[in-house]
């Protein structure tokens, strides 16, 4: 079989396969074009998920007739006037839009710059594009009909009505997030009008605000009211947006955003470190809301990896990762011990009509997971000093009447009231402890709120976060190792492994070469005791190889220390006195993440004093 050339009717269509998928990327590629030519309203009506209609109205810069000829032109753009992909300062640039979808679909552009008295419009006849005079304002107006007309296998593997909407509804959130200072408009006949106005941009480089409140506006009033705002720069690379608090998660992933240069994507490298932020403070089944945006010079950054652009490649991965798990570390550290309103939220309807257990819990609410409750109670992490410390570094309780663990088979219903405490005792942010509730609620009283606290999940976070600080704070204390381990490897993880020793020291991994093709491992950590050697190298040399750096070794240390933590804390079932419980409390001031035990479930609810009023009918 010979050689041929293929038609262009039918390279149009091939070529319209890879950036065309469905209707939501007609929407993307169109609003997208609309917002390099500087509009600032731009309103998006479609029918039958866009299957029948997509039309984008802009107030943009428009086209002359030269333009507007050459714009349905494949690989034709105005987009890189110096030919240079590795500045790439627009949304669009490949200059396939418009031709592709002149290949799969009925096509319109009407179109008027902002010095011409008439404007134009540009229709398909019989395949030939053909340019008339046409009355209309300045800017763009784009309407493509029928779509995959003359390609039905395409049309045929189209999802319903719905899910083609909801995706455009998707597409349309993200745009609107990475572009607050614009004006949309989505409505059609088979959707809800959404309408989201433009959010004023300060002066200021560094207000965040426009941003902030554009989140507010797309993702609504309970993720603005639970969320802490990320900003943080590490080399070259500036991380920005909103991350909700740990207590606030969803079901899925649906609900994490992530932008690079104004660019909404899906990469796997800020998908992996929003998740390694949040590793500390969520159930494996929960993930967080969050709102990521990384600026970054374009030179560092390939956004030509694919037609759809929604892919992107760095130079520097494990920069770019560090700086956003950094990023939303210090942003979730500054909301110190605060929880998710929803979880008072969940607790009053506990209490409405209808509420209790029966009711599912909400969608942002982390689910309950049972610790290991065996074993005895330990002390407070600090200012109670009691003699006889254990070796894992706490301290046995003083003498007292109060039963042990073992000793009780099911909670007491009775409450031990903690003697009277000044007024202003009650100024402190978590109150003071007003008594004990099943011996392990403490219920502390507030300046205008009452407060319970779980006793065993908030000492577990507590001992946890002492047991990070001392691994941050210097050299992991290392164990070594009777008999070196001999690993073999290939020759450029050993050369991985060599290159990061002195840093796998600081962790308590001592390693050195030993030939060609192997490592041997003279020191562990001594926390891990008797760890997977074998294991525990090969995964760090996979992810030197993946992410260039060691942070594997330091999420092993942490999982041992949350397991201790859980262990090592203050159990439910032990009476605790009052000073004792206000001591927990004043720690947990102190201490970021406590509003949220290693477990993902909250540590304490608050209730208002008006919310309390509201229940009693005296508001």
């Amino acid at each position: 079989m010979r050689i041929r050339q293929l038609p262009n009717d039918l390279v149009n269509k091939i070529a319209a396969g890879e950036v065309i998928e469905r209707p939501a990327s007609i929407v993307k590629e169109l609003v997208e074009n609309a917002l390099d030519a500087g509009a600032t309203r731009i309103a998006i009506t479609t029918s039958a998920g866009g299957k029948s209609l997509i039309r984008i109205e802009d107030n943009g810069s428009g086209m002359g007739e030269e333009d507007l000829r050459l714009s349905v032109e494949r690989h034709a753009t105005s987009k890189l006037p110096e030919d240079d992909l590795d500045h790439i300062q627009t949304l669009g640039f490949r200059g396939e839009a418009l031709a592709s979808i002149s290949a799969v679909a009925d096509l319109r552009i009407a179109t008027r710059p902002q010095d011409a008295e008439l404007g134009l419009q540009l229709r398909f006849i019989d395949g030939e594009a053909v340019i008339s005079p046409s009355p209309m304002p300045h800017g763009t107006v784009i309407e493509v009909r029928e779509l995959f007309k003359n390609v039905p296998a395409r049309l045929k593997f189209l999802k319903s009505d719905r899910a083609e909407t909801n995706a455009i509804t998707d597409v349309m959130k993200r745009l609107a997030m990475s572009q607050p200072h614009v004006h949309f408009i989505l409505s059609g006949s088979d959707r809800q009008t959404l309408n989201w106005p433009a959010q004023p941009m300060s002066d200021v480089e560094d207000d965040f605000q426009g941003d902030k409140n554009r989140l507010g506006q797309i993702l609504g009033l309970d993720f603005a009211q639970n969320a802490v705002p990320i900003d943080y720069q590490r080399g070259p690379v500036l991380v920005r947006g909103m991350a909700a608090l740990p207590t606030y998660t969803k079901a899925n992933s649906l609900s994490q955003f992530y932008f690079v240069n104004g660019r909404p994507v899906r990469d796997k490298v800020l998908l992996g470190a929003l998740r390694g932020a949040y590793a500390d403070f969520l159930h494996r089944d929960r993930f967080p809301v969050a709102a990521v945006f990384v600026n970054m010079p374009s030179q560092d950054l390939d956004v030509n990896v694919h037609p759809a652009k929604a892919e992107v490649r760095f130079r520097d991965p494990g920069l770019v990762r560090a700086a956003v798990i950094r990023g939303v570390m210090n942003a979730l550290d500054a909301a110190g011990f605060r929880a998710s309103k929803t979880v008072s939220d969940a607790t009053l309807s506990a209490f409405q009509p209808g509420g209790g257990p029966a009711q599912q819990p909400p969608a942002s609410a982390s689910p309950y997971v049972a610790p290991n409750a065996t074993g005895d109670g330990f002390a407070m992490p600090h200012q109670q000093q009691w003699a006889n410390t254990s070796p894992t570094g706490f301290a046995p309780p003083p003498q007292s009447d109060a039963p042990r663990m073992h000793d009780v088979h099911q909670p007491s219903a009775r409450m031990e009231v903690a003697p009277d405490l000044p007024p202003e005792n009650d100024d402190f942010p978590l109150g003071s402890a007003r008594a004990q509730l099943f011996e392990n609620y403490i219920v502390a009283q507030g300046p205008d709120s009452l407060i319970v606290v779980d006793q065993h999940a908030a000492h577990e976070r507590l001992v946890y976060e002492r047991f990070k600080k001392e691994l941050s704070d210097g050299p992991v204390p290392a164990q070594r190792q009777l008999i070196p381990v001999v690993i073999e490897l290939t020759e450029e993880d050993c050369d991985r492994l060599e290159e990061a020793q002195e840093e796998l020291a600081q962790v308590g991994l001592g390693v050195e070469r030993f030939g060609p093709r192997a490592i041997a491992v003279h020191e562990t950590p001594a926390i891990l005791k008797h760890p997977n050697v074998q294991k525990l190298v090969n995964d760090v040399a996979d992810q030197l190889a993946e992410w260039d750096n060691i942070s594997i070794v330091r999420e092993r240390l942490e999982e041992v220390a949350a397991r201790m933590a859980c262990h090592g804390s203050v159990r439910s079932g032990r009476r605790l006195r009052a000073e004792e419980m206000n001591v927990l409390l004043r720690d947990m001031e102190a201490t970021p993440h406590s509003g949220q035990c290693i477990h993902g479930r909250p540590t304490y609810v608050e209730l208002k004093k008006a919310d309390i009023e509201r229940l009693f009918g005296r508001r």
